[in-house]
């Protein structure tokens, strides 16, 4: 009896001290886990992100001593955010040594001024304008100047393009007096290469310091280039205003010794648009055993010139209206950099009624652009109200039903 009691004896206390060692590793456990420091804090989580990069400038930069800190502060607006953690330590903080800011070379700080002393040697005198030689006249009519710098890179064979800044822009914005600017770019003639700058909010001097660099392009081929700069203010609610153009032709410019500094003045956008706007040729089949109505857009010749560059990139787009409202729609494929485009595509459209009393249809003839909304270069309509060929090609084939017919067709603008 004495040695079941012993055992028991031994077995509570082993399960006593099992218990109470556990809790205490637990605790220990617990108390440094509270004191450690994270392995991580969100800071790093969204190391150098720049919200807003538009409102930040070379002269304001986080990260400085404790007087240009205060100072930003200041200047910046409250309703600005930015994030620039790259120099924070682990706590979030600013460290108190003075950081080392790099800056772009050559064009960081370099004012109107430095423009014109360094560029005398490269551009051509005639291409200067003094500002106070100026009119009153002529000053109201300038649209500001375009600064700018052309590179060459023989090792990667890239063209480079860095788009200083635009000064004197006038106001788009009749009640804030200001613009929300920003510059589209094009190489001209092809029109392969478009980039556009980001929006600078209200501002008639904006400082966009941006560089482009395009691959591929051969040194020899540079000079059968043309930069077209298309300078535009930002409209939230409407399209976007046109400020003006600058067009640079690369014929005759020397990229072999470096770089090149410019300075264009900026013109009013010059839109070339001819008397007529192209003919369209269309064939149509009604049938109505099936009540369908088949469209082949077959070509277009002699278009306008919707740019600069005297080339557009046509497609076509086929709307059906019933009783006044839209019921269907297609679109043909574009056409690359001509005025005179062969589309031969077919279109099958139901026809929700017997007969073509109350069915039109229209084509518009638009110019793609990645970089903008599309232009409209002409429209036609068809239909038993259109005038001219448009009603005469649409009695033709409500008479002859099953019967392919095809006809040009000006188009007009409107």
């Amino acid at each position: 009896d004495e040695i079941p009691a012993v055992v028991g004896i031994l077995s509570a206390f082993g399960l006593v001290f099992s218990v109470s060692l556990f809790a205490w590793i637990c605790c220990q456990r617990k108390s440094s886990k509270s004191n450690k420091t994270p392995p991580y804090k969100f800071v790093h989580v969204l190391k150098g992100v720049d919200i807003y990069p538009e409102n930040l400038n070379s002269k304001k930069k986080f990260g400085a001593d404790d007087k240009t800190e205060a100072k930003n502060k200041s200047v910046m607006p409250k309703n600005s955010l930015h994030l620039d953690l790259e120099k924070r330590d682990l706590n979030g903080n600013f460290p108190k040594t003075t950081p080392k800011i790099q800056r772009s070379p050559d064009l960081e700080n370099l004012s109107p001024k430095h423009f014109s002393e360094r560029k005398k040697d490269s551009v051509s005198p005639d291409s200067l304008k003094s500002l106070t030689s100026l009119s009153s006249e002529e000053k109201q009519d300038k649209l500001g100047t375009l600064f700018f710098s052309l590179e060459y890179n023989f090792e990667k064979k890239a063209f480079v393009v860095n788009i200083k800044e635009a000064r004197g822009l006038p106001a788009m914005d009749e009640q804030s007096m200001t613009s929300d600017p920003y510059i589209k770019m094009t190489i001209l003639p092809e029109k392969k290469h478009k980039v556009k700058t980001r929006v600078l909010r209200k501002t008639l001097d904006p400082a966009f310091d941006e560089t482009f660099t395009f691959y591929g392009i051969p040194y020899s081929q540079i000079q059968d280039l043309t930069l077209h700069f298309m300078i535009l203010s930002f409209d939230r609610f409407s399209r976007d205003d046109v400020i003006g153009e600058v067009l640079i032709p690369l014929t005759g410019i020397e990229l072999s010794e470096g770089r090149l500094l410019m300075d264009r003045e900026i013109i009013k956008r010059n839109v070339r648009k001819s008397s007529g706007h192209g003919e369209l040729l269309i064939s149509l089949c009604y049938q109505s055993t099936t009540n369908t109505l088949t469209v082949v857009v077959l070509k277009a010749r002699h278009l306008p010139k919707s740019d600069v560059s005297g080339l557009s990139d046509p497609y076509v787009k086929v709307n059906l209206y019933y009783a006044k409202k839209r019921i269907s729609k297609k679109k043909t494929h574009v056409k690359k950099c001509t005025p005179n485009a062969v589309f031969n595509e077919l279109f099958v459209f139901d026809i929700p009624c017997e007969g073509l009393d109350d069915i039109s249809i229209e084509f518009l003839v638009l110019d793609s652009d990645r970089g903008s909304r599309n232009e409209v270069i002409g429209r036609l309509t068809l239909g038993s109200s259109a005038e001219g060929t448009g009603g005469e090609h649409w009695k033709e084939i409500c008479e002859y039903p099953r019967r392919q017919i095809a006809k040009w067709h000006m188009l007009c603008y409107g």
